[in-house]
């Protein structure tokens, strides 16, 4: 019995003591575990302090970087969102902007002139002189079938580095170019007038859709056409080309007209502001209109604002001298006619004078130099024969600083927005 009490508290020691031997040991390898983390953690202070920086430097530029990017993208999109919400209008005035830049004086200039058609014109001609357009007469297309006057107008725009206005004259009744042109038409054009008391505005307009079409089928693409001259007398000058007696039935036609010629993008050209009313020929000599401001705005300007109301191209500006708004120079020289038609009826498209050469004009201005007066009284065209004196003229008149280059820059942009919208200017990054 005290055997076996003695092997019991051997048995109970030998527990004791691995026990303990565990238990150090388990201690041991937990302080060692200690000092092991501390060393990590603590006895390079410096060194961590390095790698502290060095993570907020990497986290510095990992965040510049990424607000350079983010907004890089926002300029993108503002751009990208800007350019989409531009109007038509708007992305063609900067492209046309672009084109007006590259274009130098003597382009800029050339533009203005709309010159007389001749077969002699070449190459060489349309790169000295640069014109902006040319009309036609009666001698151009007169006895020509459509391929020829096709071929004879696709010449001239060959050899022009910028495409051209090609107008006429095509009011039907009294004037005009291609109406006896038997291998054209059927029958002559008949007078705006004429058609009216056949067939009222349905008979005006249809004739002016037809009318355009087989012009735009030739190559020609301005019509110098309606004339909304207000005439009462039959005796006046202008009373066979006008429309008729009553100033509403002016005004509506004034309306339909334009409208319709421009569905087929056809240019039109009102006519001949600030209007004729019982006045003369300004074709042989100088004539003076008496009647008062009162008058024009009852009644003449009223066509001419139906008109422009409707988008008119052009305005053409006659000869006549009109005493209440400019007793010095005829309306087609004249600034304040000019300042009236573009202030008081807001006409913001191409002005344009009636032929420099008629007397009406050339007896008002030296005779070399009567297309500068002109572009100081505000046209932004000329219809001239003398092309050659008048282009140097307003060239050096530029150049010598008698008229500012931005004058010059206003009116060809004008021209340009036409052309842009007859279609003439569709691709504006070849020029």
């Amino acid at each position: 019995m005290k055997k076996q009490k003695l092997k019991t508290r051997r048995d109970v020691k030998k527990v004791l003591t691995a026990i303990n031997s565990t238990v150090v040991g388990f201690l041991i390898v937990l302080i060692l575990i200690i000092l092991f983390l501390t060393c990590i953690f603590t006895t390079d202070d410096s060194g961590n302090e390095k790698d502290d920086g060095a993570a907020e430097a990497i986290a510095t530029v990992d965040t510049d970087e990424s607000t350079a990017l983010s907004t890089s993208y926002e300029e993108e999109k503002r751009i990208t969102t800007e350019e989409q919400t531009e109007s038509p209008e708007e992305l063609a005035d900067k492209e046309l902007t672009a084109l007006l830049n590259n274009m130098s004086v003597e382009e800029k200039v050339g533009q203005m002139f709309f010159i007389r058609a001749d077969a002699s014109y070449d190459k060489e001609m349309f790169d000295t002189y640069h014109p902006g357009g040319l009309i036609l007469f009666g001698k151009d297309v007169g006895d020509k079938t459509s391929s020829e006057i096709w071929d004879y107008i696709e010449n001239f725009q060959s050899n022009s580095k910028y495409p051209l206005f090609i107008g006429i004259d095509e009011e039907g009744g009294t004037v005009t170019r291609i109406g006896y042109n038997y291998a054209l038409v059927d029958d002559a054009f008949q007078s705006p007038r004429q058609l009216y008391e056949l067939g009222g505005y349905d008979a005006v307009t249809a004739d002016s859709h037809k009318k355009s079409k087989l012009l735009k089928s030739l190559g020609i693409n301005v019509n110098f056409a309606p004339v909304v001259d207000y005439s009462v007398d039959y005796g006046d000058f202008m009373y066979e080309r006008a429309f008729g007696e009553n100033i509403n039935e002016t005004c509506e036609f004034a309306d339909k007209i334009v409208t319709a010629m421009k569905e087929e993008h056809m240019g039109c050209v009102l006519k001949h502001f600030p209007g004729y009313g019982n006045n003369g020929d300004t074709h042989t000599g100088m004539v003076t209109d008496l009647r008062d401001y009162d008058t024009f705005e009852e009644q003449d300007f009223l066509p001419f604002e139906a008109g422009i109301a409707a988008g008119a191209d052009c305005v053409l500006v006659s000869h006549n001298i009109v005493l209440c708004m400019d007793d010095e120079f005829p309306a087609s020289l004249s600034e304040k006619v000019h300042k009236i038609l573009r202030e008081d009826l807001k006409f913001d498209g191409v002005i344009i004078t009636d032929d420099l050469a008629m007397s009406g004009a050339a007896d008002y201005a030296e005779a070399d130099a009567v297309a500068v007066q002109a572009v100081k009284a505000g046209n932004d065209m000329m219809i001239v024969s003398d092309y050659e004196t008048q282009y140097a003229a307003v060239v050096e008149a530029v150049k010598n600083g008698e008229i500012d280059i931005s004058r010059i820059d206003d009116s060809v942009m004008r021209i340009l927005k036409w052309k842009y919208n007859l279609l003439l200017l569709e691709d504006l990054g070849t020029y």
